[in-house]
C-alpha cells in the first residue's frame, strides 16, 4: 500500500514520531480508492489506547499536510487537543500491505472487504501492522489489541463483543513486547476479558536475561511474570520469503 498524502507528508509524519509514543499507520477504505491527485477528503483516526484512559476520535483534512502541525508529543502523552470528534465504538484495521508482505494483502483484503460491507466506517485496510507471519493481521481501536490469524468470524466478535478475544490476540500495543505476553498470560490465568482492568507497571531484564513483568490489576491484584526468550529453530518468517532463525518470548513463570 502506497501512499497518496503526497509532498512525503507519511515520511515526514514518521520522522516526527520518533520518541513521542505514537505509532502512525496509513489507512484507506476497502474497495475502490481515487486517484492519486484527486483532491478529497482524508479522514484521520487518533487512538490513545493506555487502558482506563483510552480514546478514539475521528476527523477530515483537506489538506494532508495539516497533519504536520499536530502535536505528536501531546497524543503520545494522551492529550488530542480536541482534534474531530469522538468515535463511538470500535474501529478494526486490517494490514492489507502487499510490498511489505504480500500474504497481507491476499489474506488481508477480502477479510477487509467483508467486514466493510457490514461494519461501514469501522474496518479500514492499513499499513504494516507488524507481525506479518501471521498474516491476515489486525489492530482494533482504541484498545490497542493486535490478532493473527484474523478472519471475518474474528473480526464480528471483535467488532461486537467488547471483550478481549484470547483466541489469536497478539497483545496490546500499548506495552512492550513482553509486556504483552506477560498480560495475556495473566488474562488466560484468570479469565479476565475486561480490556480496561491490567496494567503492565514494570518490565525489567535480569541477569539471566529473562524479562520480569509485573502485571497489575486495578483491584489491586498483582503478578509478576517471568518472560523467557524461546529459539524456535528455523522456520518461515514471512510469505514466500526462505526460512530463517526465529525466536518468541514465552512464559516461564507466574507469580
Amino acid at each position: 500500500m502506497g501512499s497518496h498524502l503526497g509532498g512525503g507528508v507519511g515520511a515526514r509524519l514518521v520522522a516526527r514520531s520518533a520518541g513521542t509514543g505514537v505509532r502512525v499507520v496509513l489507512v484507506r477504505r476497502p474497495g475502490a480508492h481515487p486517484g492519486r491527485h484527486r483532491v478529497v477528503p482524508r479522514r484521520v483516526l487518533l487512538a490513545h489506547t493506555v487502558p482506563g484512559a483510552g480514546w478514539l476520535r475521528s476527523g477530515s483534512l483537506l489538506d494532508p499536510r495539516d497533519l504536520l502541525d499536530l502535536d505528536l508529543a501531546a497524543l503520545g502523552a494522551g492529550a488530542h487537543g480536541g482534534f474531530g470528534e469522538p468515535v463511538v465504538g470500535p474501529v478494526l484495521l486490517v494490514c492489507t500491505n502487499g510490498r511489505r508482505d504480500v500474504c497481507c494483502a491476499v489474506r488481508g483484503r477480502p477479510v477487509a472487504g467483508e467486514l466493510a460491507a457490514e461494519f461501514g466506517d469501522a474496518v479500514w485496510e492499513a499499513t504494516h501492522l507488524g507481525g506479518h507471519r501471521f498474516a491476515p493481521t489486525g489492530l482494533l481501536l482504541p484498545t490497542g489489541y493486535a490478532y493473527g490469524g484474523l478472519d471475518a468470524g474474528r473480526g464480528r466478535e471483535l467488532l461486537v463483543g467488547g471483550e478481549v478475544v484470547l483466541r489469536g490476540c497478539r497483545g496490546r500495543s500499548t506495552w512492550v513486547a513482553a509486556g504483552q505476553v506477560a498480560e495475556l498470560a495473566v488474562r488466560a490465568l484468570t479469565h479476565t476479558v475486561d480490556p480496561e482492568v491490567l496494567h503492565v507497571r514494570s518490565c525489567e531484564r535480569d541477569e539471566d536475561g529473562d524479562r520480569r513483568v509485573v502485571v497489575w490489576h486495578v483491584d489491586g491484584r498483582g503478578w509478576r511474570v517471568t518472560v523467557t526468550e524461546r529459539d524456535l529453530g528455523v522456520r518461515p518468517v514471512s510469505c514466500g520469503v526462505n526460512p530463517a532463525p526465529a525466536t518468541a518470548l514465552v512464559v516461564s513463570r507466574i507469580d
